[in-house]
């Protein structure tokens, strides 16, 4: 990924973001459009909010297609990533930010919950790292694979034992990725959000700074502007020296160990 790097027709570089219709993800499609990449938006729930997103994108300069993408419906689920580098031109950078999470005990947890989760928290970033670099190979300049996962990537989330598993089997399928594909020049990390305002957390739209989360020693929820601007980070030129490592963005909840069920859920989509 350097100055005399081939790019889509535009001559931009192209970066795919699943969940990008909200949250996270939305926020990480407008960073990277602010910094000149061409987005690749893809949608769970909502069209119409991914439409908005690719209308932020353009608003920025920047091309943007949207495809729909169904994690739980593998592996034809994950082809979403693959359209889009076709209709873009290339791929740059993929960020695997969609995700969910169904809480319950786990001695009352279903099994085919706790597949669902694991599909769409792991088994689709899975397939789409996958789709990603194969074309980014095939390309023959590098590129970058961020997995945003959770804090639940390193401690474990209570009533939700398909996330934890789920975040902690991306974040060392993070660590594998990240030694198989150096020799391609293929970076890939994870960042591990804290408790956002994002549609998963229940606080999507909220000023973060009216809402008080006295556990966590920044004591209150992350915006995902703030989650974004680190994705921005790991996938430009600067970050090439960086793989396999996992970023916790999460106003120090790792670091103060807080009792779960007071600060409630790590990551959003």
């Amino acid at each position: 990924m350097t100055a005399s790097t081939p790019h889509s027709r535009t001559g931009a570089k192209v970066a795919v973001v699943t969940g990008s219709e909200s949250g996270i993800g939305r926020a990480t499609a407008l960073e990277l459009a602010a910094r000149g990449y061409d987005i690749g938006v893809t949608w769970y729930t909502d069209e119409g909010d991914a439409q908005d997103t690719a209308e932020r994108v353009r608003a920025l300069g920047r091309r943007s297609e949207v495809r729909a993408l169904d994690l739980s419906r593998l592996p034809e689920g994950a082809e979403a990533v693959a359209e889009l580098a076709d209709a873009l031109g290339r791929l740059d950078v993929l960020v695997n930010a969609a995700g969910t999470n169904r809480k319950a005990p786990f001695v009352e947890t279903g099994f085919d919950d706790f597949r669902h989760v694991l599909a769409v928290d792991l088994e689709g970033p899975f397939l789409a790292a996958q789709h990603a670099a194969r074309r980014m190979i095939a390309q023959g300049d590098g590129g970058r694979i961020v997995n945003v996962t959770s804090v639940h990537e390193h401690t474990p989330l209570p009533r939700a034992a398909a996330y934890t598993a789920a975040k902690h089997g991306l974040g060392g399928l993070t660590k594998i990725l990240a030694i198989e594909l150096a020799e391609h020049g293929i970076t890939v990390n994870s960042v591990a959000p804290g408790l956002t305002a994002t549609p998963l957390s229940g606080l999507a739209g909220v000023d973060v700074h009216t809402v008080r989360r006295d556990a966590l020693p920044v004591a209150r929820p992350g915006d995902p502007r703030e989650v974004a601007s680190l994705i921005g980070w790991l996938a430009s030129d600067a970050a090439a020296y960086t793989t396999g490592a996992s970023f916790p963005v999460d106003g120090g909840f790792l670091v103060a160990n807080p009792q779960y069920t007071t600060v409630g859920l790590g990551a959003g989509d």
